[in-house]
């Protein structure tokens, strides 16, 4: 991924691909979302679709096509949904509400990632730069969004930021060499189908915590700027036999005795019902990567 071209300095001031910025003192990547959205549009030429509404055409942008999971003769785990393969993809019940934790990259706790242009973005392996790509696993992130407040429908439009710690169970944006990083975050708009996807690496387990992922659920994608404005936050656990396979990897080291002194039932997270509605289901290998999916039951907007 090549680095963000400098702005185009202009008689009216300075513009990027043909729009002014909205800050004009601060750099391409510091403009915001809605500077990101116009310029994701424009790119790929659909304007034309101004009846989708703004979940639509991000998605547009922004989404990759969809790919069946990995499976490469690998286990499965079987918890949760996986709308891929035509599994049960109805939510259970809503998803619980969870701690952002220390680290949440959303100005709740220090630095905001979700002002910055560029965080609208599918693949979260690199930082929004490009100047640093996070080595381990492939993973293919999926979540299915549905509205319990009507039924259970697919919820469309909804913003969905996800973020999670590395192979070596650190984290962009605060551990200690990685303040200036930004991958392994980024937003991603609810499609028709409330889905949601990201190409990101498997996280490691660090001591303390069962290997997971964090996200929010804002109403749109004009709502991230504002951690207060999300409907909910909680966590993705991952399955013990892909994350045992997943650690055997040297890029892990540390992983594997991290998860011998942690169960999902002494969690401080997932503890309380052993994660039921949070349990992803895995499929695939080592070699191939993984694709991790769970169905999130919010009640509406």
């Amino acid at each position: 991924m090549s680095r963000i071209p400098e702005p185009v300095q202009t008689p009216e001031g300075p513009m990027y691909e043909g729009r002014m910025l909205d800050r004009v003192d601060e750099e391409v990547v510091d403009q915001g979302a809605a500077f990101d959205i116009r310029t994701l549009v424009t790119r790929r030429g659909v304007l034309s679709l101004a009846g989708l509404g703004v979940g639509a055409v991000v998605l547009a942008a922004c989404t990759p096509a969809t790919s069946a999971p990995a499976t490469g003769g690998g286990d499965a785990a079987t918890s949760g949904a996986d709308s891929t393969s035509g599994m049960e993809n109805t939510a259970a019940g809503e998803i619980p509400q969870e701690t952002a934790g220390p680290y949440p990259g959303d100005g709740s706790n220090g630095p905001d990632i979700l002002e910055r242009s560029g965080i609208v973005r599918a693949d979260i392996t690199t930082s929004i730069d490009g100047s640093a790509t996070a080595d381990g696993i492939p993973l293919k992130l999926e979540l299915l969004v549905r509205d319990l407040a009507n039924g259970g429908v697919p919820l469309a439009g909804v913003a969905v930021y996800a973020w999670h710690c590395t192979a070596r169970g650190e984290y962009s944006m605060y551990s200690s060499g990685l303040e200036d990083v930004t991958y392994l975050r980024g937003v991603q708009v609810s499609d028709a189908e409330g889905r949601v996807a990201f190409s990101s690496i498997f996280p490691g387990c660090y001591a303390g915590r069962w290997p997971h992922v964090h996200f929010e659920v804002y109403p749109d994608v004009e709502a991230i700027t504002d951690s207060a404005n999300a409907i909910v936050t909680s966590q993705l656990a991952l399955p013990e036999d892909a994350c045992a396979a997943v650690y055997a990897d040297p890029r892990y080291e540390g992983s594997t005795r991290n998860l011998a002194q942690i169960s999902l039932s002494s969690d401080n997270v997932f503890g309380e019902d052993s994660a039921a509605l949070q349990l992803a289901t895995v499929m695939g290998d080592e070699g191939s990567g993984y694709t991790a999916t769970l169905v999130v039951g919010v009640q509406g907007v």
